[in-house]
């Protein structure tokens, strides 16, 4: 099988069965809105400065990510389609459908998190370049983390609550920068500033997607 037909036959093989069970969309859906208004209730009419707001921001998309991100490879286990998959695909196609489709579910999770977010809080991004190339790097992080992570959470026997147990101290980089880099794009500093930290999500993003797929053919076919 061409590789470029396997990988986009995996991804359209998850992206049909979601837009039937609506699993993910569902639950990070429902825990984006929940953590919305949460937040708007706790705060109420008080202004939050920038660093606070960026940090709630990152907080409700990483837990979101770990709670939706993770169960395309738990429900191969649970239909018993791996053996199907190991046999007629190579990892990497495996890999690249299931990261190309999780990339989705991110981005899709970056627009209900970061819009209602801002809207509702009242938040004025003054560089929203900057917020943007921001978000789409922490993106490709999450969506390359999670895609292997969730690969080995799935041959756990108790798969709930690993993802987010293992995600936390693997993502506390992409954390960190993302929240400086999105409070100065709140704030309207020039890029220049926020270089250190663009540079540490591209650096990030980079390295999770190279060891992902590399480490993904033996977590795959152990």
């Amino acid at each position: 099988m061409n590789w470029l037909a396997g990988a986009w036959a995996v991804f359209r093989k998850d992206l049909r069965i979601e837009l039937r069970t609506r699993y993910a969309l569902n639950s990070l859906l429902l825990f984006v809105l929940g953590a919305l208004l949460l937040v708007l209730f706790a705060v109420g009419p008080r202004p939050l400065s920038a660093r606070v707001q960026s940090a709630l921001l990152w907080i409700v998309m990483l837990f979101a990510a770990s709670i939706g991100l993770g169960r395309s490879f738990v429900a191969e286990q649970e239909r018993g389609t791996v053996l199907l998959l190991q046999l007629h695909t190579r990892p990497s196609m495996v890999f690249a459908g299931k990261w190309l489709f999780n990339l989705v579910l991110v981005g899709l999770l970056t627009i209900v998190a970061a819009g209602p977010f801002l809207f509702l809080l009242d938040i004025s991004i003054r560089a929203p370049g900057l917020l943007a190339s921001v978000l789409a790097l922490g993106a490709v992080g999450l969506a390359s983390a999670t895609t292997l992570l969730a690969a080995l959470v799935a041959r756990a026997a108790r798969q709930g609550p690993l993802l987010p147990v293992l995600l936390l101290p693997l993502l506390v980089p992409l954390l960190v920068s993302g929240t400086s880099a999105t409070r100065k794009a709140i704030a309207g500093l020039p890029w220049v500033q926020a270089q250190d930290e663009l540079l540490t999500l591209v650096g990030f993003a980079g390295a999770t997607l190279s060891a992902s797929i590399v480490l993904f053919d033996f977590v795959w076919t152990d």
